[in-house]
């Protein structure tokens, strides 16, 4: 590579920005999501997260059910400039039955906003997604929204994250006045108050932002002497009481950043999307194994053009009928066409009609660098974890699969639509969106498992929608399963489990309850029975 390749790739690199919006449902991740589409531009007006009727569905929801019930089912990736930067956001879905894909998201991620409902304070399924941001080294920002609603004091939220997330929080700006005398944010950083104010109904347009030193005369007759008093009072607080914040800190997961805003109204938008930004990192290296089971860095910038599939999608526009696979490019430039080596395969592929991902629209793809997200055409030939390179030698660490918790069986109500089920199945299971297990006797039969019940309403939703197959779903009584480590002919089982094997014909035991499950780690020390497969 000569010196102005090398060059370039550090541009390109240094300005992109990947990362993943982290929320319990309804905390106003979509809509966040949303706005900053307005605010780069994308959207001239936003409209409503929910898909009521007369009302916009949100960019990021493609998925026809995710506009009926307002949440976020499957993880859509988009790119777009925003000031002088490129920007690519993984929407992960917030409900809980769709952790497994959100945990998957977030390794492609480099860093993740996290969006608190100011009424709620630290939900269950935030708590959950910020373990998983630990565990992966992902730095997160805190956004504090529906600060124009009734809700919880702005001490007490940030008490919260430090007690129940066991980190440092730092406020970056603080708000002036809550709930309906919500008017702006004080920068601390530069002691500056910004008031906001509605130039459309519904936050349809950017809030016009006026700016006044936090100690001039404007920023008191704005505020009134009462509620400015009690601001200096709790901005002394934080000076004395409160972490100092620290980039260096935030990058190495110490502390995070804490902003505080209404993604409804797009007060405190922007300021917050500029100082993401500035503080969110761009593309680092990332650790694979060679074959000989070495650690290794694959730097983006030094090496040649690698990445791995994070995500499959069928049926994204149903005039296609195809499968989509996600790739987070992790190093070196793509260009389109690229034939490049299939790790696990062994063989060359050719990159052909790479996509980019704005709001379920697919654009035609030239060129990606690190960081970047692309769509490419999946011809059955990609599996999530399928790591690629232009040199070949190394795999990137494997992403988990997690145990199943809800098993059933499901069969087309019409029989002369068996084939079009089979298809839609296999795809469904090809996405992770459902797992297939087969009995090991000779009928084969298929059992469905998912971490949550709304994943089978979601397969029922689509096989429905997309490939015309209604269903019968009869549940099964297990409620927890294991996969299972060591000699298979060896194993006792109990009389209530019953032994399957998942779609890499790896053995997985099924459990009618937790104690079973027990006794039966108790009866076989020779075996192991893990949750979790990485």
């Amino acid at each position: 590579m000569n010196m102005q390749d090398r060059l370039t790739l550090k541009d390109e690199c240094d300005k992109r920005r990947t990362f993943a919006i982290i929320s319990h449902p309804d905390a106003g991740k979509t809509t966040l999501t949303e706005k900053l589409l307005l605010y780069s531009g994308m959207l001239h007006t936003a409209g409503m997260v929910r898909g009521r009727k007369g009302r916009k569905a949100a960019a990021s929801d493609w998925m026809s059910m995710e506009q009926e019930r307002g949440i976020s089912i499957t993880a859509s990736a988009m790119q777009f400039p925003y000031k002088d930067f490129l920007v690519n956001v993984l929407d992960t879905p917030g409900h809980e039955d769709f952790s497994e894909d959100t945990y998957r998201t977030l390794t492609a991620a480099d860093s993740a906003i996290m969006v608190i409902d100011s009424g709620k304070g630290v939900e269950k399924q935030t708590r959950k997604l910020f373990e998983v941001c630990r565990l992966r080294k992902i730095p997160v920002l805190t956004f504090i929204n529906k600060m124009d609603m009734p809700g919880r004091d702005p001490l007490d939220l940030m008490n919260e994250v430090e007690e129940v997330l066991q980190i440092h929080s730092s406020a970056i700006n603080w708000p002036i006045g809550t709930g309906k005398e919500f008017i702006g944010v004080v920068d601390r950083l530069s002691n500056m108050c910004l008031f906001f104010s509605k130039t459309s109904a519904g936050g349809a347009t950017k809030a016009g932002i006026e700016r006044f030193p936090l100690h001039s005369n404007e920023a008191k007759e704005r505020i009134g002497m009462t509620l400015y008093t009690e601001l200096l009072q709790e901005l002394e607080l934080l000076e004395t009481a409160g972490n100092p914040f620290s980039v260096e800190k935030f990058l190495t997961g110490d502390i995070t950043p804490v902003f505080f805003g209404s993604a409804l109204t797009n007060y405190g938008i922007e300021p917050f999307f500029d100082a993401f930004i500035e503080f969110a990192p761009s593309p680092h290296a990332r650790l694979a194994d060679t074959l000989k089971g070495e650690e290794i860095l694959i730097d983006p910038i030094d090496t040649p053009f690698s990445a791995y599939v994070f995500k499959l999608q069928a049926n994204m526009d149903k005039r296609h009928r195809d499968s989509m696979a996600f790739l987070r490019i992790c190093s070196g430039r793509f260009e389109r066409d690229l034939v490049v080596k299939h790790h696990r395969l062994g063989k060359e592929v050719r990159l052909s009609r790479p996509h980019g991902m704005v709001a379920g629209e697919r654009t035609t793809l030239d060129v990606g660098y690190a960081g970047d997200i692309i769509g490419v055409i999946n011809p059955g030939v990609f599996a999530i974890g399928d790591t690629i390179s232009m040199t070949g030698g190394f795999n990137f660490k494997p992403l988990p699969q997690f145990q199943p918790e809800i098993f059933a069986r499901l069969q087309p109500k019409d029989v002369g639509k068996r084939k079009s089920f089979d298809k839609g199945i296999f795809q469904l299971s090809d996405e992770g969106a459902i797992q297939l297990l087969k009995s090991y006797d000779s009928s084969g039969e298929a059992i469905f498992a998912a971490v949550g019940q709304l994943q089978f309403e979601v397969m029922q939703y689509r096989l429905k929608d997309e490939y015309g197959v209604e269903t019968i779903l009869t549940p099964l009584p297990y409620s927890c399963s294991g996969w299972l480590l060591g000699e298979l002919e060896t194993f006792k089982k109990t009389t209530t489990s019953l032994i399957v094997q998942d779609r890499f014909e790896r053995p997985i035991v099924l459990f009618t309850e937790v104690w079973d499950k027990q006794y039966a780690m108790k009866q076989n020390p020779e075996h192991q029975l893990v949750d979790m497969l990485s």
